[in-house]
């Protein structure tokens, strides 16, 4: 009996022990991932996966070191309605797509959405792609004109796949399909582009139709002449035979000859009546085609005139604007540039002005307080360069010839060279009345003696 039991207990064990181990065996569906995250070993380089993903098939999921999640393949439908988008020349466009996206199965990108996209909901996932997909579609606009983005669709479908499906392999998707239902601009350009196609094929069309037209009319026209004249032809032929019939019967056979002439005149006069009216037809067809074709070049002059100069009037508008920019800016950069200098300037100024004022007070203190003996002490070291102007006044001065007449009236023992030398140097301003038209006083040692204090010659001197 305890055999039995322990026979039962070990059966229950294993039979629990399979049911947990066939749980933990996972099967993937073929519209979704297996992502298993938590210890999943290294990968052919080297280095720790952050998670394994299976498509496909099933894997078993070791408790408590693993655990498992799905992604869900199914593909969203993001609508991409860009407007105000700046195209290669400076159009604004409306590009209204639908763009169909969904978890790729490639390995690489399969790890890409397992680390950035697992756990996100599907309206997460689709706030992600539309904010990568409007950004590509301005990039891919901005390089391309109106014309490849109106008439080639393949190409631009072809840039914008390319720039989308790199962008999109970053965090795991995969462009399916794009869808570009219409393509507008705020200018009117693509729609003045449709006009002038259509334009362009209805006058062909008329062109078409008067030309046809008048190739009928002149054919037609033709016929008849050519029906006429051989009618004419046999008549005058007949008329010949039986004219020269009845040459013999002269007398009386002439008024038959004469009712003969005037129904030769009378076809004559018809068959001229009938060609001027196939001219006149003719001409008419042909006035009708060159108006059409008048009315065609005018249409297109219209649409290429008015259409560039509108292109040209928003490029000078968007110059004009960008020129006034750069010139506030450079006279803002010069004004802070002046002020800049204006300011160092009269700081340098300052600066010199209160060292000056130092070293003029540190030399009053040096003279004990008396401003007076500052001023001398200033006076006695410009000296020698006061001295050295007086001297360079007439230092300079260039003589090339002097003629003096000695006329032996000089006084004091003094001849008329001796005068006009003296008197050279005397018009030089002296030291004293340098100082006076200073304001300021020549020191007493430095006047010398006045005239009346000058000591008076001896007798014997005399």
């Amino acid at each position: 009996m305890t055999q039995l039991y322990l026979i039962l207990i070990l059966v229950a064990v294993v039979f629990v022990t399979l049911a947990a181990i066939l749980k933990r065996y996972r099967r993937c569906p073929s519209d979704k991932i297996l992502v298993i995250y938590g210890k999943t070993g290294k990968n052919a380089t080297g280095s720790i996966t952050s998670a394994r993903c299976i498509h496909g098939g099933a894997a078993f999921i070791w408790p408590v070191f693993q655990d498992y999640a799905f992604l869900d393949l199914k593909p969203i439908s993001i609508e991409c309605n860009l407007t105000n988008a700046l195209s290669k020349q400076n159009i604004r466009v409306d590009v209204p797509c639908r763009f169909t996206v969904g978890i790729s199965t490639e390995p690489e990108n399969m790890t890409n959405a397992a680390e950035r996209l697992l756990g996100l909901s599907v309206d997460s996932i689709q706030n992600i792609a539309t904010d990568i997909l409007f950004g590509q579609l301005r990039l891919v606009i901005a390089t391309m004109d109106i014309e490849e983005i109106n008439a080639d669709r393949d190409k631009f479908l072809a840039n914008v796949s390319t720039n989308v499906e790199a962008e999109l392999r970053k965090i795991g998707l995969k462009l399916i399909n794009v869808n570009v239902t219409d393509i507008r601009d705020e200018s009117g350009y693509i729609e003045a582009l449709g006009k002038e196609a259509a334009a362009k094929a209805i006058n062909d069309a008329k062109k078409s139709v008067a030309e046809q037209n008048r190739y009928g009319e002149t054919g037609k026209a033709m016929a008849d002449k050519d029906t006429r004249i051989n009618v004419a032809a046999a008549d005058a032929d007949a008329v010949k035979g039986e004219n020269s019939a009845k040459i013999e019967i002269a007398n009386s056979d002439a008024l038959r000859r004469q009712k003969t002439a005037e129904a030769v005149r009378l076809a004559v006069a018809a068959e001229k009546v009938q060609a001027a009216k196939a001219l006149e037809e003719a001409y008419q067809s042909e006035r009708d085609a060159e108006l059409a074709r008048a009315q065609r070049e005018e249409a297109t002059q219209k649409a290429n005139i008015v259409v560039a100069a509108e292109i040209d009037k928003q490029k000078k508008i968007i110059e004009a604007e960008a020129e006034a920019e750069q010139i506030r800016r450079k006279a803002k950069g010069e004004a802070d540039a002046i002020f800049a200098k204006m300011d160092a300037q009269a700081k340098g100024m300052l600066e010199i002005l209160t060292k000056q004022a130092d070293g003029f007070k540190n030399l009053v203190g040096a003279a004990e307080g008396d401003a007076q003996k500052a001023v001398l002490m200033m006076i006695a070291d410009k000296l020698p360069e006061l001295v050295k102007t007086q001297v360079e006044a007439v230092k300079g001065i260039n003589i090339d010839k002097v003629t003096v007449w000695d006329t032996g009236n000089g006084t004091d023992g003094k001849t008329a060279t001796s005068n006009f030398i003296s008197g050279m140097m005397k018009s030089v301003p002296p030291l004293n009345e340098l100082f006076n038209m200073a304001g300021m006083e020549l020191p007493s040692f430095l006047k010398g003696p006045k005239a009346d204090e000058q000591p008076q010659p001896t007798e014997a001197e005399k």
